[in-house]
């Protein structure tokens, strides 16, 4: 097994090395044969190497921080638009390092050009690849184990990815860990759903001393247990687990943070702003924001300001509830502001006012908290903090994630805060923007999500 997984490691990373490198190649021969010839002091031998080093650097710090050496891990679409936009982010820093250097801006049209190409050349990688790795990698059978809470979300999440696993089968804990574990021989990998942790355990024990690969759904107690403290102070170790949100030092530093990005934001969106409301006013007689009664830290509410995506009065006939995939209430230019998620821009005035912040769970309207509250009451945890623009759930989650884990997605961002969290939050917020999978709506048939 571990020379299995070894030869796979090899396999990834001639991935992500070629993957590099021919982008890499492409600048190469960009700034050697153009823009190398135009600056006023041209570089020479050590001088171009380093450019092409500083410029491999950053594609390799964007691809890790967008997934774009996450091969088998990704959907294809996904891996080649984690690869594109890590491009995009290299080559506007690499022009405004180009302008620098020879202090006078150049046409962009070569950089766009070069892009292009780029483009091209990435997604070739990724289908060939893609179809080797799946030659090579099979899908492998996977059986899920669920308990009482509904598993239909997994097994749909699971069937969606048919170039690593398959679900060939399905089991309910109440048949038994002895018989569940006279059929975990039969498959390649276990998925443990929310079932007792007694249970849980077993299985977990047994799987690893098989050698059978094993993913487990977390319990709430499960995110609380792995971000807490280790402590040695006495001969038994212990874990310390802090309930009370963000320490001073760090409310400081992501409140002067939320201030400095959201003034800067506001500026850079302002022609946004104008094309925006224009639209919706010719789309839709009537108001251009939408505010509306949200929750953010300790239970405070406040209001909330959005662009109007929805015909006027939405709700008086259908009360508050969640916008499915189809829903006859979102105007045609709201479809396109909640699928690149720009309906969401003046909420930079909620966080210059500091109701809000740039990073932090998503703010609920007070009726459905309650109404999720009544099933989960374990939701008013996210209260620990203040609401925020994008967040932990918005990144790993999609718009149609239950609300159980949305909950666990935004437990793990509370109990992991830190500056660079952050950071990295607003980084992926480019990703997940243009993805039509992270905004999918709530099914018509669902319920409360």
């Amino acid at each position: 097994m571990k020379n299995y997984e070894d030869y796979k490691r090899i396999i990834k990373f001639i991935f992500s090395f070629n993957a590099v490198f021919f982008v890499a190649a492409i600048f190469w021969f960009m700034w050697n044969g153009y823009y190398n010839r135009i600056i006023e002091a041209p570089f020479w031998r050590r001088g171009n190497w380093l450019m092409v080093a500083l410029y491999a650097l950053l594609l390799i710090f964007f691809f890790r921080t967008y997934g774009g050496f996450k091969i088998a891990y990704l959907k294809k679409g996904n891996l080649i638009w984690s690869q594109v936009l890590s491009i995009i982010f290299v080559n506007a820093i690499t022009y405004i390092q180009i302008s620098l250097l020879d202090k006078k801006f150049h046409p962009l049209y070569p950089m766009a050009a070069m892009a292009l190409v780029q483009f091209a050349v990435v997604a070739i990688w990724a289908n060939v690849f893609q179809l080797i790795y799946r030659r090579l990698f099979p899908p492998k059978k996977m059986l899920l184990v669920y308990g009482d809470r509904s598993a239909f979300h997994l097994m749909d999440k699971i069937n969606s990815r048919e170039d690593k696993y398959f679900l060939a089968g399905a089991v309910h804990i109440r048949q038994g860990v002895e018989e569940i574990l006279g059929q975990v021989k039969d498959y390649d990998a276990v998925i443990i759903g929310d079932i007792p942790s007694h249970e849980r355990n077993l299985l977990m024990k047994q799987c690893f001393d098989w050698s059978i690969r094993t993913y487990t759904v977390p319990k709430i107690s499960d995110i609380l247990m792995q971000t807490s403290t280790a402590l040695d102070i006495f001969d038994s170790p212990l874990f310390l687990s802090r309930n009370d949100g963000l320490q001073i030092e760090q409310r400081f530093m992501k409140r002067a943070m939320d201030i400095v990005l959201s003034l800067v934001g506001l500026v850079i969106s302002s022609p946004f702003f104008l094309l925006i409301s224009l639209s919706i006013r010719f789309t839709d007689p009537g108001p251009v924001f939408y505010r509306q009664d949200r929750l953010t830290k300790d239970g405070k509410v406040f209001r909330i300001c959005k662009f109007r995506t929805m015909v006027q009065d939405a709700e008086k006939i259908s009360g508050a509830r969640l916008a499915s995939e189809d829903d006859d209430r979102i105007l045609p230019v709201g479809r396109l502001l909640r699928r690149t998620r720009l309906d969401e821009l003046p909420q930079l005035w909620n966080i210059l006012k500091g109701e809000m912040s740039l990073v932090g769970p998503r703010p609920e309207r007070p009726e459905l908290a309650a109404q999720i509250e009544e099933e989960i009451p374990e939701f008013s945890y996210r209260l620990k903090v203040k609401a925020g623009l994008t967040g932990y759930a918005q990144i790993y989650g999609k718009y149609n994630t239950t609300a159980y884990d949305k909950l666990k997605l935004d437990l793990t961002y509370i109990r992991n805060y830190s500056l660079l969290l952050d950071l990295k939050m607003i980084l992926m917020t480019p990703k997940i923007m243009f993805m039509k999978e992270s905004t999918e709506g709530v099914k018509e048939e669902g319920g409360v999500m």
